[in-house]
């Protein structure tokens, strides 16, 4: 890293904002639409950023004064820019006490979140609050929380101490409904702690769902020596992201007080969900898919799969024929070209992936991702032999072995369990029995109808591999 560090050339914005979950995601999305806005408009909309489980990002970012270079890959072209709206970072495992603070102050009128499926602490194929969660165990006995909920509820019981009105509490996360989701975790465990707070939460709260995409690959070692050489300075926390962005919020805050988003570019709106299954389903749900089947078939990257022209054809046919029949698309939006314009984005050489990346946490984004294409297609009697092969891909990764026989660093809250059930099946249809009855994934219902079909996919896995069992799903 060159010896002169980037840091700060403007001073931050007064804080309006709690974001926890500072990762590379957000920094290269809501932050740069809350930076845009306050361009365009004005107003007091700094962030304050939360490390919830370690001070990494803390570490990178102080020394630059919170300050950080946002670079767009263009198919030909890198275009950095400085971000400079997040006030400060904290690290909530070393003090929770300064971060339920910063929530508690009256000045933060939003508290934002991007903390992925399992940050939830719930049952991802129930949406219902996992009371049995050690961290909300955890949450529920002492004042000083360490879960996601926990610290939304425990800010939100010292706001209600101190008279001041409660936050807009926004997930940013890949969930279906999250504003219904978070808003289901946080008055659950409110109700365990204090039902008069369950109460108060649940009739002066405001919990908008969003939908948000943008590619944003998690950065490299050599990323960073490519920024460094970029901008001729040492960015210890750079984030690269594709020029393509959006963001669909529903307009729900407490009283009114957000950022002029939709100055940024930003959709408001009175209902996310068509888009929100949209993008879920043609977007993450292909995103899936691929990173199972080409990580078994030895691509490292989406745009490595999408240069496979029988990955290519798989995607196409997954959504034109078993996901975007499943679809009401939003009013004006034509699923063909949403579906041609994610062709040409995944197909972006500079914009490098990994499909290790994306197959992490299968076990929370199955059910939202490809599980309820799944069940609404074959409610209508809809075949959907690409997803079901998906299903299977996702049953072989995460018995840890790849089709040369290498080992898989699977990284997912369940790995563990899900390996130990996969070893203990003596057939592939033990195997796909055992993974189908973990009830956090797929319901009794689904597992049932998904049994026969999932296991002749699983068996063709093993027999021929990815690439040739795609051919015969296209035949």
């Amino acid at each position: 890293m060159p010896a002169e560090r980037l840091t700060r050339t403007v001073a931050a914005p007064k804080p309006g904002i709690v974001h926890l979950g500072l990762g590379a995601f957000y920094r290269a999305h809501g932050a740069i639409y809350t930076a845009d806005a306050i361009a365009k408009s004005g107003g007091d909309w700094g962030i304050i950023g939360v490390s919830l489980q370690s001070p990494t990002m803390r570490d990178a970012l102080t020394p630059q004064g919170g300050t950080y270079m946002a670079v767009e890959l263009g198919p030909e072209a890198s275009q950095p820019r400085h971000i400079q709206i997040i006030d400060r970072v904290l690290a909530a495992r070393e003090d929770p006490q300064v971060v339920l603070e910063a929530m508690s102050d009256p000045a933060i009128r939003i508290v934002s979140l991007t903390v992925t499926e399992k940050g939830y602490c719930h049952e991802p194929s129930t949406g219902e609050l996992n009371l049995d969660h050690p961290d909300i165990q955890h949450d529920i006995a002492q004042p000083l929380p360490c879960s996601a909920p926990g610290y939304l509820v425990r800010a939100l019981q010292a706001r209600r101490a101190a008279g001041f009105a409660p936050f807009t509490v926004q997930s940013c996360d890949n969930l279906p409904d999250n504003g219904r989701v978070v808003r289901g975790v946080v008055l659950a465990l409110a109700q365990q702690i204090d039902p008069d707070l369950a109460g108060w939460i649940a009739a002066e709260g405001c919990f908008p769902s969003s939908m948000v995409d943008r590619i944003v690959p998690a950065t490299k070692p050599q990323d960073i020596v490519h920024v460094a050489d970029l901008i001729g300075q040492g960015d210890a926390a750079p984030v690269l992201h594709e020029p393509f962005r959006q963001w669909v919020i529903e307009d729900d805050f407490v009283a009114g007080a957000r950022p002029d988003w939709q100055a940024a570019g930003a959709q408001m709106v009175g209902d996310i969900t068509a888009y929100e299954h949209m993008k879920l389903r043609m977007l993450n749900g292909t995103h899936s898919a691929l990173a199972y089947l080409g990580y078994l078939a030895g691509h490292e990257t989406i745009s490595d799969a999408m240069a496979d022209a029988r990955m290519a054809a798989l995607v196409e046919q997954l959504w034109q024929t078993e996901i975007a029949p499943t679809l009401t698309p939003p009013d004006g939006v034509s699923l063909c070209d949403y579906a041609q314009a994610l062709a040409t984005r995944y197909a972006n050489p500079q914009i490098r992936h990994l499909t290790w990346q994306i197959a992490m946490d299968g076990s929370q984004k199955l059910p939202q991702r490809i599980l309820g294409t799944l069940n609404d297609a074959m409610t209508a009697g809809r075949p959907c032999p690409g997803l079901i092969l998906a299903v299977a891909a996702w049953m072989r990764y995460v018995g840890g072995i790849d089709e040369n026989g290498h080992v898989i660093d699977v990284r997912d809250p369940l790995a563990a369990r899900l390996k130990a059930l996969s070893d203990g099946g003596q057939t592939p249809a033990d195997k796909v029995s055992a993974l189908l009855s973990v009830r956090e994934v797929f319901s009794a219902d689904q597992a049932e109808a998904l049994k026969v079909p999932v296991t002749a996919a699983y068996q063709r896995l093993l027999e021929i591999g990815a690439r040739d069992s795609i051919k015969e799903v296209l035949a």
